[in-house]
């Protein structure tokens, strides 16, 4: 964006959303609205149940409260600015709302990538070596653990969002997206981006590829100590207390590399329908997948799914 006392500043920008796509407005407002309270519903009541049930005071359960915490705040960065989208014909939104989505939803994303990866460690020491679990993970290991996630995803976030800002943006004002999504945005620059992009795919192989390595290494020692448990009872019982988070970390992860590795097409028909997809992909990774975690956790965690229970029992006994 130019600076303002230059002759043409731009004062923000226009979001198309589906606008292409009118007939799919209300039908996609009614269907993220009710999924936006799912996610505050189900992430609200782990917290609830992470915090008040004294059997979940572990890593474990720490990490998974902020995992709930996180997809809160990544869905309230950008789902209201998804709503409004379909229901206001002239879609704007200025340049400093748009440099503080944009900065939420990438530190997000960023600190969720970090914190799965914690989230895997804590299920390999768990597994993999029992007897030193709580000397491994004690607080003053997995609180700093967490709290480094957030750290590492809003500095990186910090660093991207300031490349983007001090870029002059000039002529069209358009992104072609519901939120402020920093390649979108980068797009709109009249200037060089390389330094952008190249800090962005560093970005993307700290975040995504060393997490990835980091969880696969992981899980290869998990899966390895399971097989040489000699009971069948055993096994099950130690692939449940990891089997939540590798079903998050597959979806999360799955959807990650389709949105950036798949192929792009070259035939204009198809570039339509493409560019439809680049939008929907990531409202689905963005909204369906944090709805979907408590879910995950809540049906495949016993210790989850009983806590939520003894929760729901001591609202219903107390009435």
């Amino acid at each position: 964006m130019e600076k303002p006392n230059q002759t043409s500043p731009l004062v923000g920008f226009i979001l198309l959303g589906l606008s292409a796509h009118p007939k799919l407005e209300k039908t996609f407002f009614v269907l993220i609205l009710l999924m936006y309270l799912v996610i505050l519903l189900g992430n609200g009541v782990l917290i609830l149940v992470t915090i008040l049930d004294s059997r979940l005071h572990m890593p474990m359960y720490f990490f998974l409260e902020n995992l709930s915490f996180l997809d809160i705040c990544y869905t309230t960065s950008s789902v209201p600015l998804v709503l409004d989208s379909f229901l206001t014909p002239q879609k704007t939104i200025s340049f400093s709302a748009c440099a503080v989505q944009m900065f939420l939803s990438f530190s997000m994303a960023g600190t969720e990538c970090v914190l799965l990866s914690m989230m895997a460690f804590d299920r390999y020491v768990a597994i993999c070596n029992p007897l030193r679990y709580s000397v491994v993970m004690s607080k003053a290991v997995y609180v700093p653990m967490a709290a480094g996630s957030w750290a590492i995803g809003g500095v990186a976030s910090l660093v991207h969002t300031s490349l983007v800002i001090q870029l002059p943006f000039c002529g069209a004002n358009i992104i072609n997206h519901f939120t402020c999504e920093i390649l979108a945005v980068l797009k709109l620059a009249c200037a060089d981006i390389s330094i952008s992009v190249i800090s962005m795919e560093v970005t993307n192989v700290i975040f995504l590829g060393v997490p990835v390595l980091f969880i696969s290494v992981s899980y290869v020692f998990i899966i390895a100590t399971i097989l040489r448990i000699p009971s069948a009872e055993g096994k099950k019982k130690a692939f449940s207390t990891c089997s939540a988070h590798l079903t998050v970390v597959i979806i999360f992860y799955g959807t990650l590399f389709f949105m950036y590795g798949k192929p792009k097409s070259k035939d204009s028909q198809g570039a339509d329908k493409e560019d439809l997809a680049d939008k929907l992909i990531p409202l689905f990774y963005g909204v369906v997948i944090p709805m979907l975690n408590p879910i995950i956790y809540s049906l495949r965690n016993n210790d989850v799914k009983a806590a939520v229970r003894n929760l729901v029992s001591q609202k219903c006994f107390r009435r």
